[in-house]
C-alpha cells in the first residue's frame, strides 16, 4: 500500500492517535522554508536575515526575526569548514586602556591554544551593541561572541540563539539574567580588602573614586568600601564617595576636588589603576607627598603599577585569567558541550607596595 501524504491542514494518523490517548502531538520544528512561507518572502531572504546580510528591508527583517523567535527556530550547529579559521567576536564597550590590553591577551592566548581566531571590535562606549554591529558579526558566522562590559537585549540574544551562536559576558556592566554565561571577579571583596588596609593603617577619612554608577562592578567595589567602614565602626562621610569613569582624567578631576578641601581625605581608594594615576598627579600638583601625606590604593594590578613612583598598592584583579576562562567557556559552548557553572567570579587579592603608609596625624 502506498504511503499517504498528509497536508498541513489534514489530520495525520499521529494526531488521531493523540486525540484518542489524550497526548499532544509533538510540535514540528520550524524550517527556513516554513518561515519564508509564513512571512511571504523567499527562502533566500530568510537566509540573508539569518546570516546578518544588510540587503534586507528593515520591516522585512523585523517580521522575519519575530517569526524566528515565535517559532523558536534554531539553526543546526555547523562545524567550521577547512576553508578558513574559525573565529570568535570580541567586543569592548570602549578600547583605550591598559586594562583592555590585559583582557585581549587573555582571550588571544586561550583562542590560539584552540586554533581559533579573534575579531576585535569597539562599541563606542555603549553597553549594548548596536544592531549594525550585530549584523556584521552574524555575517561572519563566528563560533561565538565575547562581550566585555556589555550585554544584549532579549531580541539580540534570540538572534544569536536562533543561529546557534553562543555568547559569554566578561565583567558584566549590569545584572545579567541567570542563564547568561558570565565571568568576572569578586569586586565586593576587592573593595573591602582595599579599604580594610587603609583603615588598619589608621586612616579615618578614606575617599573612594569608583567607576560609573551604572556599572555593576563599580557599585560592588563601593559596597565593599562601605562594608569595611561598618566592620571597623568608622563613620562614613557620603561626600567622600565619588563615581568616575575608570580613566586617568576621572581620577585626576575627582582627586583634585577631594584633595583641595580643607578637610581633605588622608587616603583614596581608586576603583581602577588608571584613576589612581590621576589621583597621584592631582596630589603632586597640590604639593602632597605619597605616602607621607596621602595613601593611594588602585584596582586591577596592571603591569605598570609596580614601575611608577611610588609603586602602587592595588587590588589584583585576574584580568587575563578572567578573559581566558570566558574564552574557553565560549569555545566549549560552541562545541555543544555543557558547562558546570554559568556564573564565575574569580578571587581578588591585595598587593601592598609603596603608595600606602600608616597615618600618624
Amino acid at each position: 500500500m502506498a504511503a499517504r501524504t498528509t497536508r498541513g491542514d489534514e489530520p495525520s494518523a499521529l494526531s488521531d492517535a493523540s486525540a484518542l490517548t489524550g497526548a499532544s502531538a509533538p510540535a514540528v520544528p520550524a524550517t527556513i522554508a516554513s518561515i519564508a512561507a509564513e512571512a511571504g518572502v523567499s527562502i533566500p531572504t530568510v537566509s540573508k536575515v539569518l546570516n546578518g546580510r544588510p540587503d534586507v528591508a528593515p520591516e522585512t527583517r523585523s517580521r522575519i526575526e519575530e517569526m524566528l523567535e515565535r517559532h523558536q527556530y534554531r539553526r543546526r550547529r555547523q562545524r567550521p569548514t577547512s576553508a578558513g579559521q574559525p573565529l570568535i567576536d570580541l567586543a569592548f564597550h570602549e578600547l583605550d586602556s591598559a586594562w583592555s590590553i590585559e583582557i585581549i591577551r587573555g582571550v588571544e592566548d586561550a583562542a590560539a591554544a584552540a586554533g581559533v581566531g579573534v575579531v576585535l571590535s569597539e562599541l563606542g562606549g555603549v553597553h549594548r551593541p548596536p544592531q549594525e554591529w550585530l549584523d556584521a558579526a552574524l555575517a561572519r558566522r563566528p563560533l561565538g561572541v565575547l562581550l566585555v562590559l556589555s550585554n544584549l537585549d532579549a531580541s539580540q540574544r534570540h538572534q544569536l540563539e536562533s543561529r546557534s551562536i553562543p555568547f559569554v559576558v566578561v565583567d558584566t556592566a549590569g545584572e545579567p539574567p541567570d542563564d547568561v554565561p558570565t565571568v568576572g571577579s569578586n569586586n565586593w571583596n576587592g573593595g573591602l580588602s582595599a579599604t580594610r588596609h587603609l583603615l588598619a593603617l589608621g586612616h579615618r577619612r578614606v575617599a573612594v573614586i569608583s567607576g560609573p554608577v551604572d556599572v555593576l562592578c563599580s557599585r560592588a567595589r563601593v559596597d565593599g568600601y562601605r562594608s569595611a567602614h561598618d566592620e571597623a565602626g568608622v563613620p562614613l562621610d557620603p561626600s567622600l564617595t565619588r563615581y568616575g569613569d575608570f580613566y586617568v582624567d576621572g581620577g585626576y578631576e575627582h582627586g583634585l576636588a577631594l584633595l583641595s578641601r580643607p578637610d581633605r581625605p588622608t587616603a583614596v581608594f581608586a576603583g581602577s589603576d588608571m584613576q589612581a594615576l590621576g589621583v597621584l598627579r592631582a596630589a603632586r600638583e597640590l604639593g602632597l607627598r605619597v605616602p607621607e601625606d596621602l595613601s593611594v590604593v588602585g584596582y586591577d594590578n596592571l603591569p605598570l603599577t609596580e614601575w611608577i613612583g611610588p609603586a602602587l598598592t592595588t587590588v589584583n584583579q585576574p584580568l587575563k585569567e578572567m578573559a581566558g576562562t570566558a574564552t574557553r567557556m565560549l569555545i566549549s559552548l560552541a562545541r555543544g558541550e555543557s558547562i558546570p557553572n554559568r556564573r564565575i567570579d574569580l578571587a581578588t587579592s591585595l598587593v601592598v607596595r609603596e603608595s600606602t603608609a600608616r597615618w600618624e596625624g
